[in-house]
């Protein structure tokens, strides 16, 4: 039998499998599981009958564009609605600036490749998106993490391990920040942090990649709009780079998001795209800015506020009547997750074949920190399930932890 090892190269060394996919392939194989893995948007708040409508007459064959090729860095009418997105959310944005990409995860993925050379250090936050840790380790990151605490990242621990980084002797290229309402933790930066991040990153001629794709998601009964402000809109020095989505507010089928920073930055990225996919799909493209130009979107999102308000509130007050004494947890002030310690010892990892049993999965938390630890955390999405799923979950991961508990007392 052919050894294919020898074929592989050194980069595919670097490629795991996400924690989060492999309990999608659970849900794929089990009949009755309630999933708080995957941060997917609810299927019944999609904007259904809408995007019907506006793939009917974009589908009725007068425009052949439609189906076509389309431009690299995307079409043009939906990156002059980018640009009114961004500017409403304080940015000063530039359409030539700003590249359409097939997803989020696909800016993440073209910013390594542009951006990173093997060994070059990019800080990320303890824990931290598991896509962009993906990203980053294939392109051949060193990654390091820098701990958070309530109010985002901590600036005390950041320069600290700048300083020991560049001991080191190695390069800093860039730090890490999702700021608003955080994969996994659900935490904000506060405002007055994100004006010191952008002051340390000045000085330590550092870029900050901002991922965003939470940002419109925020719930009014804890939560100000302006407290939502990203890094980018106060970026003086060109040091931004700004990724967002459109998968959380319309669909992520349509598997669209965006990039904006510098020109030099950006249109490297171009370049890269054209080796990667040419151009993301045009019908896709087409249906989003027509879903912009009639207004869909302004009308939508804050009915999503308040559904996922609810579903939040629903997890939160489930997990206190049953496990109030056996997890801890914030209750998040917007977008799709709760982040939970276990208490008594308690593993994710050693929690999850327990959980798995009984019908109910997670992600662990081991699977957010580059530095291997985590292991008391498990992170719950509320996004999808409906509210008597998550009820119903959150009692199998009640008798999951007594189950636990019971064998540690054998």
């Amino acid at each position: 039998m052919t050894n294919y090892d020898s074929f592989l190269s050194r980069a595919s060394g670097h490629l795991k499998q996400s924690a989060i996919r492999q309990m999608g392939m659970v849900l794929a194989g089990a009949k009755d599981i309630v999933s708080f893995a995957p941060g997917y948007p609810a299927e019944d708040a999609f904007p259904w009958d809408a995007f019907r409508a506006i793939a009917q007459e974009l589908l009725g064959g007068s425009d052949g564009s439609v189906l076509q090729y389309g431009p690299t860095h995307g079409y043009r009418p939906l990156r002059e609605d980018i640009v009114e997105i961004m500017r409403g959310r304080g940015i000063d944005p530039h359409s030539d600036r700003t590249l359409v990409t097939t997803g989020s995860q696909q800016g993440l993925d073209l910013l390594a490749r542009v951006l990173i050379d093997p060994g070059d250090v990019i800080l990320m936050e303890l824990p931290s998106y598991t896509g962009a840790i993906t990203a980053f380790r294939a392109a051949g990151a060193d990654l390091v993490g820098v701990r958070q605490e309530s109010d985002g990242i901590n600036l005390e621990h950041l320069d600290a391990t700048a300083a020991r980084v560049r001991r080191d002797g190695r390069t800093i290229k860039a730090l890490y920040l999702v700021p608003n309402f955080q994969n996994p933790t659900g935490l904000m930066i506060g405002l007055d942090k994100r004006a010191a991040l952008l002051d340390w990153a000045s000085r330590q001629d550092v870029l900050v990649i901002e991922d965003d794709p939470y940002r419109d998601l925020y719930f009014v009964d804890v939560t100000r709009e302006e407290e939502t402000r990203p890094l980018a809109a106060d970026d003086a020095d060109g040091r931004v780079l700004y990724l967002s989505s459109f998968s959380k507010t319309l669909a992520p089928g349509l598997r669209l998001g965006w990039v904006h920073g510098p020109a030099a930055i950006v249109s490297k990225m171009e370049m890269a795209k054209q080796a990667d996919d040419l151009c993301s799909g045009v019908l896709d493209q087409r249906l989003v800015h027509e879903a912009c130009k009639r207004g869909l979107l302004a009308t939508h999102v804050p009915g999503l506020r308040a559904y996922y308000q609810r579903k939040r509130d629903v997890m939160s007050h489930a997990l206190e009547r049953t496990l109030g004494d056996r997890l801890s947890w914030t209750p998040p002030r917007g977008g799709f997750f709760l982040w939970a310690a276990l208490a008594g010892g308690v593993t994710g990892e050693a929690l999850l074949p327990a959980a798995r049993a009984r019908g109910v999965i997670y992600v662990t938390g081991s699977a957010f920190f580059v530095d291997g630890s985590g292991q008391e955390f498990i992170r719950l999405s509320f996004s999808a399930p409906t509210p008597e799923r998550i009820e119903e979950g959150v009692r199998r991961l009640a008798l999951a932890l007594d189950d636990v508990r019971a064998q540690v007392r054998l």
